[in-house]
């Protein structure tokens, strides 16, 4: 029987005011239902946003170390639960299950990092000018944060939203994307027990189902809501920038990307095709800082394209469950948009090297499978180069010395993660300065990110108003009040 998963308000579970649930399927097998979860309506989201609101004061003042209490508390009950997370993930998402597990595993130590961070975490102390006075500045909670959470890490995103919130005294009211809700919804039963278990006030953590029309709109526009954090696709991005600076709202918005990476003359061809394969092809290329575009030097272009060829080519795709090397995208809608900018790539003059269609066979035709895709043959203004396919999709160019490959990778409105592959340090360092992107890579896949450190985009990619993540992440959620104390 397929278990239906309520809204989480004001400390309880609730069904929906409209009544209605949606299916959430399996993207390797669609005859399978994951779950079932509420299809939630403006009234629903409004409840949850004043939930949050009445619990806020009380949630404020509570000490820094009781907050991470129960956000301890919260991750010890995820890791506890962590190969159950992953599978539900990789039946709902289409992650492998080692990605799955991967991506589980980040995000309980997501949770115990900013419960230690609770503890620590406050404003600093200056010198003042006159002898008889003290001068320091707090950070204060801004106090209700709406959080606006992606399919393609679904655990992993609402979790570096929500807990830097948590720690630093806000409450919060999350819409989990209806793609894949269903293991955030799990951790939500982690994070009910754990306030139960640390005497939480109701209404501090809210999560919802539901279309962005009903439940994300509200989140955006509510007069009690103070900061909204955002990552998605960029129209939409775009939109609630708009809509909540116009209201006077904090915001951050994390968007999409066309990520570069550039191949040298001084690689190890086999080691740039394994950082190129796998940033472009793991998670089925459902990354915002996946690789799309790759700079090759026109020395070495044949040798690289046969190596990247190989690596797809020993790409084994099949059910996520099943831990195979791809699993399938998360969606059909997904899939089409993936082939059709393959199509239009052909459309265009490139030369499909290794892929470019679905892979035939019994097992993948209830699923939303595509293979790992090798182009040549574009220019930088072509729409592959250009638009974010986000599937599991390279497109090669090549350039002939270090400035022209710098400018190619530029060449776009995006700006998330770059990377480049050389033994060349000087030419890594000049890489570095003259990158106009906000996560840099040398010899690393442009995929895969520390949860520590500052993690965001420049140009069309972000808000570039505040990072995610580490002690930035917390940043975003505090305003600073500054005291001068004489005595």
């Amino acid at each position: 029987m397929t278990e239906t998963f309520e809204n989480y308000i004001d400390g309880e579970w609730r069904a929906s005011e409209t009544g209605e649930t949606f299916e959430v399927v399996n993207p390797s097998d669609t005859t399978e239902v994951v779950s079932e979860v509420q299809d939630s309506s403006e009234a629903d989201a409004n409840g949850a946003i004043e939930a949050a609101a009445a619990a806020q004061d009380e949630w404020a003042d509570t000490p820094g170390p009781s907050r991470g209490t129960f956000l301890r508390e919260t991750a010890k009950r995820m890791d506890q639960r962590r190969d159950e997370l992953a599978e539900t993930m990789a039946s709902e998402e289409g992650k492998t299950l080692s990605e799955a597990s991967g991506e589980v595993g980040r995000a309980v130590n997501i949770f115990y990092y900013f419960a230690e961070r609770a503890m620590d975490y406050d404003g600093k102390g200056y010198h003042s000018s006159s002898s008889d006075q003290r001068l320091y500045t707090v950070r204060e909670p801004m106090g209700v944060a709406g959080l606006i959470t992606p399919w393609n890490y679904p655990i992993a995103i609402p979790a570096w939203k929500m807990a830097p919130a948590l720690a630093t005294g806000n409450t919060v009211v999350c819409k989990l994307s209806g793609e894949a809700p269903t293991v955030f919804l799990k951790v939500v039963e982690c994070i009910n027990e754990a306030a139960e278990a640390t005497g939480v006030p109701d209404g501090v953590v809210n999560v919802l189902t539901g279309g962005g029309e009903e439940v994300g709109q509200p989140i955006v526009k509510h007069e009690e809501v103070d900061a909204v954090s955002f990552t998605g696709s960029r129209q939409v991005g775009d939109m609630i920038y708009e809509q909540a600076t116009d209201a006077h709202k904090r915001v951050q918005t994390e968007l999409g990307s066309k990520n570069p990476t550039i191949v040298s003359e001084h690689a190890d061809i086999e080691k740039a095709a394994q950082i190129v394969g796998g940033g472009a092809f793991g998670v089925t290329g459902q990354a915002c800082t996946a690789t799309e575009r790759v700079i090759v030097h026109e020395s070495i272009e044949d040798e690289f394209v046969d190596a990247l060829v190989d690596y797809a080519e020993n790409v084994e795709i099949g059910h996520s469950v099943e831990d195979p090397g791809m699993g399938p995208k998360v969606s059909e809608s997904e899939l089409e948009t993936t082939l059709d900018y393959i199509e239009t790539a052909k459309d265009e003059g490139a030369t499909i090297e290794y892929g470019g269609g679905q892979p035939e066979g019994s097992e993948y035709e209830n699923g939303h499978f595509v293979e790992p895709t090798v182009v040549t043959g574009l220019d930088s203004d072509a729409t592959v180069m250009q638009e974010e396919v986000f599937g599991p999709f390279a497109g090669i160019m090549t350039y002939s010395d270090l400035d022209e490959a710098v400018e190619l990778a530029n060449d776009v409105e995006f700006g998330l993660a770059a990377g480049i592959v050389t033994d060349d340090h000087s030419e890594a360092n000049r890489f570095v300065d003259d990158i106009d992107f906000g996560i840099v890579k040398v010899n690393e896949a442009t995929t895969g990110l520390e949860l520590h450190v500052p993690f965001g985009g420049m140009n069309a990619s972000s808000s570039e108003t505040y990072r995610e993540q580490g002690e930035e992440g917390m940043d975003y959620f505090t305003i600073i009040k500054t005291v001068y104390d004489s005595y």
